[in-house]
């Protein structure tokens, strides 16, 4: 069954429980994504057309159940000979479990479980449906804490042939009532017999009657007493003892009439005022079919019976005419003797048949367990069964790692225990090493997806990953697993790689800044890109022809293959800029001596930025020429430093340049270090002065009309006055 597809829409995963008339799997169910629990009938009675008939009537009877505690029934079918049922799969243990690993259960916890089981069955009766087979098996505790009450309708489908089936009637037959261990007919007051028994087992961690072979507990049901709830557990108080005492009465007539009235019951027992309440008092109602016990006929002492015969012939005497002469008639008593001597022999062949039939029935020979370990399943079937001994089913199919397939490595009881003969011996065998379904990890991170295959057993060293690009998965997420969703993996041995997305394929883009349009264009098509347009700018600063912005991708980011790029290339200086060189003369301070001149401009190609043109050691008067560019909004500036001193600064005009007026800069005086050094003045003066200037050194006037410049020198040395027109 694992991995089959039923229906064409349940996949198999994984099988998670079963009994005497059915397997449990966990499936997927591929129509609407969600794990559902599947419930398929054993091969033995895929053949038995009134059972058949019958579990699918109760089957679809449950499915009209509809409560928060009751595992819904979502589908019927049948494939072939396998006839299933669909349900609700519920992620948490079954209370079996629970009560075996912690019982006795806290008395809240126990009476909380067992209100949700009531309020189960309360829903089931008004519906017209007995369960019949409450226990804790049946009885699902989710992982949020909601109970869940499973196989409602199945255990009425069961036939008389099953329940001599070994296990069907051994699991449940500690849960029976005293009414289903006769046979009779069963409704809504034994389900609440059997939840008095799993509360029972709840708050005390045993059973209330135990016994060698099935029948010897059922007829305990009928006829013992079970030791009270608070003479094992003195924590339980007395209200919710007088719940279990209430719902376990033998004659059911004196239990709970309804679930609804045991809900109610259940709901309030733990309320201050009720803990201590007064111990529940029955009245004697024997049970007219309760089975009695037939005193024995004891023989009477000879001279007793003696007596007594003869008192009866004296009164037979008087009675009996007389003849003529006084004398009684003589009488036959062989009849009467004769019928007294049949109906003694009668009780004492009924007794001896009495006696025969329990020890048949009730007085079980001993057996010595024999070890089955280490055979195969079909030879510790038929050791077991030599010594009289039965296979509990179902056989617990595991793996280990220890054992090869099919070889028995645990038995419920070990060798030399002494059991009574017909007893069933659980059997544990071992299988092949079991294949995990593999999760479902697209979309996921790598660390989260291999926190899941780490939690289905898969060892670390065998997770792979393998990154490609992806336009459609974001970066880091897994696009796909090899093997796939759903597939049967080997948690040991076999590598899983997982495929993680690297995000949109990129491409360093180039960096075309400064580049020719050809050479640009080049680029764009070596590295998978396109050119989508180009765009012509003024530049100052870009030569014409290459160029100046690259979009929408900068140089050296990364770009996505066959992008549109959009180029600006230089159309070089706009029109209406003009060249112009300017011949600047510089001196040393004195002749013959190295003086370091340094020049530093700005004009239109600088965009108004100061930049240094150069640095010259000279010991001679020299010109320099310096390239400048002006435009109508921008003039030129030359700034001259000696030996790290501003010596002097000179503009030039656009409109002096435009109209071919830029005078020419005389030759500067060369000046001592001693304080009457030369210097110049730049003087907007409106007349022309002499040009005595403020500034040590020599002084330039800059006028914009001929003789119009003032300037004072303040100088030690001899003046020079340079006066530049514009």
């Amino acid at each position: 069954m694992i991995g089959h597809e039923l229906g064409g829409r349940y996949e198999v995963i994984e099988r998670i429980g079963g009994g005497g008339m059915a397997l449990v799997y966990k499936a997927h169910d591929i129509l609407l994504g969600r794990n559902v629990a599947i419930k398929v009938l054993r091969q033995q009675f895929v053949h038995d057309e009134e059972f058949i008939r019958r579990f699918r009537r109760e089957a679809q009877s449950a499915a009209s159940l509809s409560h928060s505690n009751v595992v819904s029934i979502y589908d019927v079918g049948q494939e072939d000979d396998i006839h299933y049922i669909v349900m609700e799969y519920v992620e948490g243990h079954n209370l079996d479990e629970i009560i075996k690993e912690r019982a006795p259960l806290q008395v809240d916890e126990a009476v909380r479980i067992a209100s949700q089981i009531c309020d189960a069955l309360d829903h089931a009766h008004q519906n017209q449906i007995i369960h019949r087979d409450i226990k804790p098996h049946n009885i699902m505790i989710g992982r949020n804490g909601r109970v869940k009450v499973t196989d409602f309708g199945i255990a009425r489908a069961v036939t008389s042939t099953t329940i001599t089936q070994t296990g069907s009637v051994v699991g449940s037959v500690h849960y029976f009532s005293p009414e289903h261990a006769k046979g009779v007919v069963t409704g809504e007051k034994s389900d609440l017999y059997s939840l008095g028994i799993v509360l029972y087992q709840m708050l005390t961690a045993r059973l209330p009657f135990l016994g060698e072979s099935p029948i010897s507990v059922a007829l305990k049901h009928l006829q013992e007493e079970f030791e009270e709830p608070r003479e094992v557990n003195p924590l339980i108080p007395q209200s919710v003892e007088n719940i279990i005492l209430k719902s376990m009465r033998k004659n059911p007539q004196e239990r709970y009439q309804s679930a609804k009235e045991m809900l109610q019951d259940l709901e309030t027992c733990l309320l201050p005022e009720r803990r201590n309440e007064p111990k529940i008092e029955f009245a004697d109602m024997d049970d007219e079919d309760r089975t009695r016990v037939i005193p024995a006929i004891k023989p009477e002492p000879r001279s007793v019976s003696r007596a007594k015969a003869q008192a009866v012939d004296d009164d037979d005497e008087e009675d009996e005419p007389r003849d003529g002469k006084g004398k009684k008639p003589k009488k036959k008593k062989s009849g009467r003797a004769a019928l007294w001597i049949s109906l003694t022999l009668v009780v004492l062949l009924a007794l001896a048949g009495v006696v025969w039939y329990v020890n048949q029935k009730l007085v079980v020979p001993d057996v010595t367990v024999p070890s089955v370990i280490n055979m195969t399943e079909e030879q510790a079937r038929k050791s077991l069964s030599d010594k009289g001994l039965l296979v509990e089913d179902p056989v617990i199919r595991k793996y280990n790692k220890d054992f090869d397939d099919g070889i028995v490595y645990e038995q419920s009881r070990p060798e030399g225990t002494v059991v009574k003969k017909g007893a069933a011996i659980q059997l544990t065998v071992s299988t092949e090493k079991p294949k995990v379904p593999m999760p479902d990890v697209k979309g996921l991170t790598f660390d989260d997806a291999r926190k899941a295959l780490l939690a289905k057993g898969v060892k670390d060293d065998n997770i792979k990953k393998k990154e490609e690009f992806s336009d459609d998965v974001e970066k880091g997420l897994i696009i796909s697993s090899d093997p796939g969703a759903n597939s049967e993996v080997d948690a040991d041995n076999q590598e899983i790689t997982l495929t993680v997305s690297k995000g949109r394929e990129t491409i360093k883009m180039p960096d075309l800044i400064g580049k020719t349009q050809q050479e640009a264009t080049d680029l764009i098509e070596k590295n998978g890109l396109k050119l989508l347009r180009v765009v012509e700018e003024d530049s100052y600063t870009v030569e014409k022809g290459k160029v100046i912005k690259q979009f929408p991708f900068d140089p050296n980011t990364q770009a996505t293959p066959n992008a549109e790029i959009t180029l600006t290339v230089s159309k070089g200086y706009p029109a209406d800029a003009l060249n112009y060189t300017l011949n600047l003369p510089v001196a040393p301070v004195e002749e013959g001596k190295n003086t370091k001149v340094q020049i530093k401009y700005s004009d239109a190609h600088t965009e108004g930025k100061t930049v240094d043109w150069g640095t010259k050691t000279i010991q001679t008067t020299q010109v320099l020429p310096i390239d400048l560019v002006v435009d109508p909004n921008r003039d030129a500036v030359v700034t001259v430093l000696r030996d790290g001193q501003v010596f002097d600064t000179y503009s030039v005009r656009y409109t002096d340049v435009q109209n071919g007026t830029v005078p020419q800069i005389e030759l500067p005086a060369m000046g001592g270090d001693d304080p009457g050094d030369p210097g110049h003045e730049v003087d907007h003066g409106d007349s022309g002065d002499s040009g005595n200037g403020d500034d040590q050194g020599t002084d330039t006037t800059l006028n914009d009309h001929p003789g119009k410049g003032k300037g004072k020198n303040k100088g030690k040395g001899p003046d020079t006055e340079t006066v530049i027109y514009r």
